[in-house]
């Protein structure tokens, strides 16, 4: 889901402008990784702690910090190492921007979050695929193998079966093959350029529905070879509502 965000962010050649002068922006579920016990980092450097699992994260930093950003406000967001298992004192200054790009693989768990996105995106990516790129991130990280593969199987399989593929059901799109799939990521970029031209205006201006949201501009249809649904992880677009 990673990839796919920054792809978007290339199209839109938001990469090459000045952090804070960016309408489109990245933020990530892992910044919000628990802080840990001393018990709990010392299984994590041993590669016994499950940071697969919804209570690993730390959900209400998680939904004050989108809160204030949807709110037009310059926050702080925590910085995680994940060679130590352990959050920083620096933390990350992200300022207000037009479209947020939450990503995550259990974005979608947790209620009160999942009920802040305008549209949900589930990028699905094949399981060889997935596993083949964790363990290429993580021997960067510094851990060996036989770690990373007892994890996957032990933790990370487990988690993704129980907690993050149910809910795909709570998907307004989906992107099957990631990255590779360039017509479904231009039709989210083509989304998001109609959001920055002033269609947000429209979108936001909805009736109330019964649960107090407002209702969504309709996504572009995909065609029918890029609407096939399968499993996999997503990420999160979400329009924040500060005036341009």
């Amino acid at each position: 889901q990673s990839t796919v965000c920054e792809k978007i962010m290339e199209l839109l050649g938001q990469n090459e402008v000045e952090q804070r002068q960016r309408k489109v922006l990245i933020l990530s579920q892992d910044s919000f990784y628990k802080v840990l016990t001393a018990e709990q980092q010392a299984k994590a450097l041993k590669g016994q702690y499950n940071f697969d699992h919804p209570d690993a994260f730390d959900n209400d930093l998680m939904h004050s910090t989108l809160k204030n950003i949807v709110e037009g406000k310059t926050v702080e967001v925590p910085t995680y190492d994940f060679v130590t298992h352990s959050r920083l004192a620096e933390t990350t200054v992200v300022y207000p921007a037009d479209v947020v790009l939450f990503e995550g693989i259990l974005v979608f768990y947790n209620q009160d979050i999942r009920d802040m996105f305008h549209l949900r995106l589930f990028v699905d990516t094949d399981s060889d695929v997935r596993l083949s790129r964790r363990v290429l991130r993580d021997m960067k990280r510094g851990r060996d193998l036989e770690q990373i593969l007892t994890q996957y199987t032990t933790f990370v399989k487990p988690a993704f079966e129980e907690f993050c593929l149910p809910t795909k059901k709570y998907a307004d799109v989906i992107i099957p093959r990631g990255v590779d799939n360039m017509v479904a990521i231009n039709l989210i970029v083509q989304h998001i350029q109609d959001i920055l031209n002033g269609d947000i205006c429209k979108w936001q201006r909805g009736a109330m529905n019964g649960h107090g949201r407002t209702y969504k501009r309709p996504f572009p249809e995909p065609t029918e070879s890029s609407s096939v649904l399968a499993a996999g992880k997503r990420s999160h677009l979400e329009s924040s509502s500060r005036p341009h």
